[in-house]
């Protein structure tokens, strides 16, 4: 009955073995409010079934390309193609694209079975086989007990699932999400994430989520992509986005790091060393972004450095100077005068032990990795300003 369900609303898929097809594809796409450059030749592929996450801070631009991608901006250049159809001048409706906003945007005087459907009846779809796709829709979202409700007698989060039964009930051919669990509490946020992720995967549908929150994109998406002031400034799996980055900003918007100060002294086929401190690291090649003599920034996450006994040859020693304690692991800080920083270090370590091992004044040696580790040219962040 469930398999039934689902393939009465997935849209038609490649069959197994073929090249993921292409649902979303942007070539060069620009958009300008008055003097403002809000998109700046964007281009980027989405496939059949994947779940691709805009990703950045306010302002940066997802939010308008979201909406060039449902018809409710106009671009001013570039084109837009939907299932291998140009539709840069289509409007919303002829592009068959659901979308759940930020405020859900339910008609409050209708019950949810009646917001569910109204895509359908907009589409003049016979009344039985509305009634019945309405159902069916409500049944995924595990709602079908509260077809007769108002939204005003639902709670935020099923309000969001009506939301999305109503996105997925027309059976479009790309779901469109704008931050739609930002007026969630955080624990509610948690579930509904799980769940739209679930419903996404066995339904198969292509799915463009904005968010702000790394937390979202990086457990949620097959493919992330990082926009600032317009830009696409990485596209990649969240694993890549976040161990990977591929400029400064990235490194410093996508989780936590350490930015130290060192030089890259030299490198031979395979590995660069990279000077700082009273040590140095050897890195890959592709982890470095610089020349060699270049004054560089050494970005490292907490949890790839590791606290150790004092000893000679390590690459750092500082003081511990202070803890903060956060459930699972424990942020330890660490004055390390070496460094070159000014403020101290943060290293995260599982566990609760860190408490006690390394109680505040501790002298430390600091470990660092020479693979998760990434080096780039002083300059370079602020020629990508």
């Amino acid at each position: 009955m469930r398999e039934a369900l689902i393939d009465a609303i997935a849209p038609a898929t490649h069959g197994p073995g073929a090249s993921p097809r292409i649902a979303v594809r942007l070539d060069g796409v620009m958009k300008r409010f008055g003097d403002s450059v809000a998109l700046h030749r964007v281009s980027l592929k989405v496939f059949q079934g994947e779940f691709l996450t805009l990703l950045g801070p306010s302002g940066c631009g997802k939010t308008t390309l979201l909406n060039l991608i449902a018809g409710f901006a106009e671009a001013d250049g570039g084109e837009i193609f939907i299932d291998g159809q140009l539709v840069t001048d289509t409007p919303p409706y002829q592009r068959n694209i659901g979308i759940v906003f930020q405020n859900y945007a339910l008609f409050p005087h209708m019950n949810v079975a009646d917001n569910v459907g109204y895509g359908l009846r907009m589409r003049r779809v016979p009344k039985a086989q509305r009634e019945e796709r309405v159902a069916q829709a409500l049944k995924l979202v595990k709602l079908e007990a509260f077809g007769k409700r108002r939204p005003k007698e639902l709670s935020g989060g099923q309000q969001q699932r009506v939301a999305l039964a109503r996105a997925l009930v027309i059976r479009p051919k790309v779901l469109l999400l704008d931050e739609p669990f930002s007026a969630l509490d955080k624990n509610l946020r948690l579930s509904m994430q799980q769940e739209l992720k679930e419903i996404q995967r066995k339904l198969g549908v292509t799915t463009i989520f904005v968010t702000h929150d790394q937390g979202e994109a990086l457990s949620m998406s097959d493919r992330v992509v990082v926009m600032s002031a317009g830009k696409v400034r990485q596209l990649a799996p969240p694993s890549d986005i976040y161990r990977r980055p591929s400029d400064p900003f990235v490194a410093t918007f996508v989780g936590e790091v350490n930015v130290l100060p060192a030089r890259y002294a030299r490198h031979d086929e395979h590995s660069g060393v990279i000077e700082f401190g009273a040590g140095s690291l050897r890195l890959p090649l592709d982890s470095i972004s610089a020349e060699v003599g270049d004054a560089v920034e050494l970005y490292v996450r907490p949890e790839n450095i590791r606290l150790i006994a004092l000893s000679g040859g390590v690459a750092l020693t500082g003081t511990v100077v202070g803890h903060v304690f956060q459930g699972d692991h424990v942020d330890v800080f660490v004055n390390a005068p070496d460094s070159g920083l000014e403020r101290p270090l943060t290293v995260r370590v599982a566990g609760l032990g860190a408490l006690e091992n390394f109680p505040t004044g501790t002298g430390v040696g600091l470990e660092l990795p020479g693979e998760d580790a990434r080096a780039f040219a002083r300059e370079s962040e602020e020629a990508q300003a």
